[in-house]
């Protein structure tokens, strides 16, 4: 067994949270899969499509998201949008984020 394994494990579920809160709040406004992955990317939140699209799914299941289909373009994309109540669970997250962060930040620094 891989000894780094363990590890990574334990970062994984402390950003699986976090991917969940950045795509309620990119998602503010309108956007697909394909380009919240690059925004995702872009701001430090290290995520593959494989991840991605099934919690993508899985968000508008809950009634987090809400998503419509653009026929426009020669290749048709389903548009992502945080609904009213993934807007009210992004604050509650961020509120308790920005809590966890503080009481983290209070612990005694490793020597």
């Amino acid at each position: 067994m891989d000894e780094t394994e363990p590890f990574q494990t334990h970062l994984q579920e402390l950003r699986r949270g976090t991917v969940v809160l950045a795509c309620l709040r990119l998602l503010r406004e309108p956007g697909y899969g394909y380009g919240l992955l690059e925004a995702l990317r872009g701001r430090g939140f290290d995520t593959d499509a494989n991840t991605l699209y099934p919690l993508l799914r899985r968000l508008e299941k809950q009634g987090h998201l809400v998503s419509e289909w653009n026929t426009d373009e020669a290749r048709p994309r389903k548009f992502y949008r945080t609904s009213p109540e993934g807007s009210g669970l992004a604050s509650a997250m961020t509120e308790d984020f920005e809590a966890i962060a503080r009481a983290i930040a209070a612990l005694p620094e490793e020597n």
